[in-house]
Order: C-alpha cells, then structure tokens, then sequence
C-alpha cells in the first residue's frame, strides 16, 4: 500500500507538472498570473514532498500546509466547471491525448480531493486552518491588481487586459462590483474550507489507507 500511495502522489504530482509545462518548461511565465497554474505547481512540489515521504516513510508535509494547497485547488477546479467558459478543443495543447486544461481543471483537482480522503490521516485539521487558508485568495488578487497598475496592457488576455480572468476586470467591472465578487468569492471558499475541516473531523483518524503505524501515530500526537 505505502508503494501504491507514493505512485498516486507522483502521479498527481506529474499531471499538474505536465498541465503546466508552457509556464515552467517553454518559459511563458504570464501563465503565472493565472490561479489554475500557481495553485497546480504548488500542488506539484507539495505531492512531490508527500509522495518521497511516503516512499521513504519520512515526514509528511504539515497537515496545514497540505490542506491549504488541496482546498485551492478545489478551488480551482470548482471554478473552472461553474465559471469559465468551455475550453475549444481545436485550441487545446494535449499530451498523451489529454488537453493540458483538463489536466488542470479536472485531473489534478479530483485526485488531489481522493488523496486527502483516502490516503492522509485525519483529525489533523483545526478550525482556525479554515481561516488561516483564506490567506492565499487575498494574497493572489493584490498581485493581480498591483501587476495590472505597473504591467497595464501586456495581458495575459489576448486583448491585453492584464487580469487573467473577467470576475476580477477591475478595469470592466468597476470597483464595487470587483470587491462584491471578491467578497463572494471570498465567502464561498470559507465555506469550502470549513467543510473540509468538518469533513476530517468526521473521518476515523486512521484507517488501512491512512496510516497505522505507531510512527505514523507519533507524528499525528506531534502535529
């Protein structure tokens, strides 16, 4: 089981690399602007870490820290089904017969959410976490507006319009409605999040897929 694990973390792990490959390896670094390609690397180096430890059965990334990139992806993934408009598939990069957005959207989002049912321990998350996630979102919308004041009209949109998604066009939207929708959104991801604590809470701290191991044991009393 811990060999399989570790296969399913590098696999996560190699579908956010490869979903990302024109930021990192083709050198297009506006893709980062996006939230899709920051939150898929960081998915990447996090499963990287967690599928090493599992190998090795070394030390798992902080359940904070894992749940922090595992919500945002969620996020991502959410955002893509109920928001964005349905990718062209003419226009789509593919690898292996995979779009590289369905890598990012879909893939990595649904694997990332069966790990941490099935294969982290838990009873690990606090309420506060649901809190302290919220970090993030701010974080990514005031490099987007401080990018879009300095950077204006180099895109990432291939009108020039520097803000990577039109729920948050300053320019188009106006301020009110820009701080009405970050708000929403804002509201909506602590939702999220305290339904992911809600959930850990409610299943067994550790099970045939989690962990039983009296080091795995003293790492979760550690945390």
């Amino acid at each position: 089981m811990i060999y399989f694990v570790a296969l399913f973390r590098f696999a996560v792990a190699f579908f956010a690399l490869a979903g990302t490959s024109k930021t990192w390896m083709l050198g297009q670094t506006q893709n980062l602007v996006y939230f899709t390609h920051q939150t898929n690397l960081l998915i990447a180096l996090v499963f990287i870490w967690a599928g090493f430890a599992s190998l090795l059965k070394g030390i798992q990334p902080p359940a904070w820290l894992k749940g922090a990139v595992t919500l945002n992806i969620i996020i991502t993934g959410l955002v893509a089904w109920l928001v964005l408009p349905p990718d062209d598939p003419a226009t789509q990069t593919y690898i292996f017969g995979i779009a590289l957005n369905t890598m990012v959207h879909v893939i990595v989002p649904i694997l990332a959410t069966v790990d941490l049912v099935l294969f982290d321990e838990h009873r690990r998350f606090k309420w506060l976490d649901a809190l302290t996630w919220m970090i993030y979102f701010p974080v990514y919308l005031a490099f987007i507006l401080i990018r879009a004041k300095v950077f204006h009209g180099v895109g990432p949109s291939a009108d020039g319009s520097p803000y990577p998604y039109g729920f948050i066009n300053l320019d188009k939207l106006g301020l009110q409605q820009f701080v009405t929708n970050c708000a929403m959104y804002l509201a909506i991801f602590f939702v999220l999040a305290l339904i992911m604590v809600v959930l850990d809470k409610a299943l067994p701290a550790r099970t045939p897929l989690t962990g039983t191991s009296d080091r795995a044991a003293r790492l979760k009393r550690a945390r």
